[in-house]
């Protein structure tokens, strides 16, 4: 079986990244400078020709030309060096040769049906062709025009192996320029890719000394203000989450082990005064009843923290669409029940027909833990108001009692595992401490929201707020 093939590390892939780019905007320009060098060439020869050919119309052609002077001397004489590597030849407009170059081989000029049709209309042509003997030429077919009408073709040709040099040389320029130039490149990108990356090494490394014993440590900031601060600020923030997830971890793993010691040491400390001496049977009953009383609790209470360790986790499951109504006027029914010995009025305020999608029964107790939060810290001749509307594209529900109220400074704590803000009370009634927690944890895992305003001495609200259902056409 082949193994996968390890990834590049990012200093090779930036510098591989760097030097491509590198190498296609060379290639670019070099193909752009070469084109523009062979037009510049082309160019240049086009105008030779061209004044070679006005010299010979000028000079050959003329009214009176000299006597005995030969065109191809003339022409030379006028021209100097600049015709040296030229021929030319004269054609009758209808192609038949004339006048030629006699030092070299003329003939090698072809009238091409093309120049032929442009001379009969006037224009000029410029074109590359093949030579006899294998060469390219550039040849300038010219029309003479006296009176309106052709009374000439001046044909005049020069080979382009000078040019095809120069531009051989050029490309071999820019091949001795550009070679060291992507050398010198990528030597130049890795080393900036090593500069800019030696903060990202110099972060893991900090990062990697930081161990869940030591979250407290942060990451120091260049002050740079730049992508790698950023990086820092987010992991910072990340160790600031995870130093708070780990804090309530252990303050929730001290919390239940202090919860869960308090049962066991009233059944024990119950058990053992039981056993010291022998006891009346109705004794024994009394013990073991104390005993089933707390056993239920830590029952309880094991269901209490399976069902907050599930809700945190995300009531993993089949969700469906949830009408909150019936729920609502379900749980203001225990709550009643609830409510009767502690002389306690429960109602509903007119519940709006909404539907959510979740979790039916957790969506049930986190409802149900609300309204017995409301019961139990109600005083006798209190009431507990529960209100089911809808807003927007939010179901919002709000358990209200005309309570204590909650101080400002408890506001923060009251959703916290374990809180009491009246511990012997609670235990009273078999709280455990967890319900609000567990409302939250639920609520949160439906994306909604949880929050409490309260009042000292005038009661407190709580209210949950979840997404709607989306409606058929929507």
């Amino acid at each position: 079986m082949r193994r996968p093939a390890t990834p590049l590390a990012i200093r090779t892939r930036l510098t591989l990244w760097y030097t491509a780019v590198l190498v296609a905007t060379l290639l670019v320009i070099s193909a752009l400078s070469y084109s523009l060098v062979r037009r510049s060439l082309v160019v240049d020869l086009d105008e030779s020709l061209l004044a070679a050919a006005q010299v010979i119309s000028d000079s050959t052609l003329a009214p009176q030309p000299p006597a005995g002077v030969e065109p191809e001397r003339l022409l030379r004489e006028i021209l100097g060096a600049d015709f040296y590597d030229k021929v030319f030849r004269l054609l009758d407009p209808r192609g038949n040769p004339g006048v030629e170059s006699m030092s070299r081989g003329a003939d090698a000029l072809p009238l091409s049906l093309v120049a032929r049709r442009n001379a009969e209309r006037g224009r000029r042509t410029f074109e590359t062709v093949r030579g006899s003997s294998g060469e390219h030429l550039r040849v300038l077919t010219m029309p003479v025009i006296r009176n309106g009408r052709l009374t000439h073709i001046i044909q005049v040709g020069m080979a382009t192996a000078r040019m095809e040099h120069t531009l051989v040389r050029f490309v071999e320029a820019l091949l001795l320029l550009v070679a060291p130039a992507l050398l010198l490149a990528a030597i130049g990108g890795a080393m900036i890719a090593r500069a800019a990356l030696r903060p990202v090494d110099e972060i893991a490394g900090i990062a990697r000394r930081i161990t869940a014993e030591d979250l407290t440590r942060r990451i120091p900031q260049r002050g740079t203000r730049d992508e790698l601060d950023h990086l820092t600020a987010t992991l910072n923030e990340m160790l600031a989450r995870l130093e708070a997830a780990f804090v309530q971890l252990r303050r929730f793993a001290a919390d239940a082990a202090h919860e869960l010691r308090t049962p066991l040491t009233v059944l024990r400390g119950g058990l053992e005064v039981a056993l010291r001496n022998p006891r009346s049977a109705a004794e024994y009953e009394r013990v073991l009843r104390s005993s089933l009383e707390e056993v239920e609790r830590l029952g309880r209470l094991a269901e209490d923290l399976l069902l907050l360790s599930r809700a945190t986790a995300g009531l993993e499951g089949t969700r469906t669409s949830v009408d909150l109504q019936p729920l609502v006027v379900d749980v203001a029914e225990i709550g009643l029940r609830l409510a009767q010995p502690r002389r306690v009025r429960v109602h509903v305020k007119e519940p709006a027909q909404v539907t959510v999608v979740g979790d039916g029964g957790a969506l049930r107790r986190a409802i149900l833990n609300l309204v017995e939060n409301a019961v139990k810290y109600t005083p006798p001749g209190g009431t507990v108001e529960i209100a089911l509307a809808r807003e927007d594209r939010w179901a919002v529900l709000a358990v209200t009692d005309t309570g204590a109220g909650i101080d400002p400074a408890d506001l923060a704590r009251v959703f916290e595992p374990f809180v009491r803000l009246d511990a012997a009370r609670a235990r009273e009634t078999g709280g455990t401490g967890l319900g609000l927690a567990i409302a939250q944890a639920i609520v949160v895992a439906h994306g909604g929201t949880i929050g409490v305003d309260s009042t000292l001495g005038a009661g407190s609200t709580f209210t949950i707020r979840l997404p709607l259902s989306a409606e058929p056409g929507t």
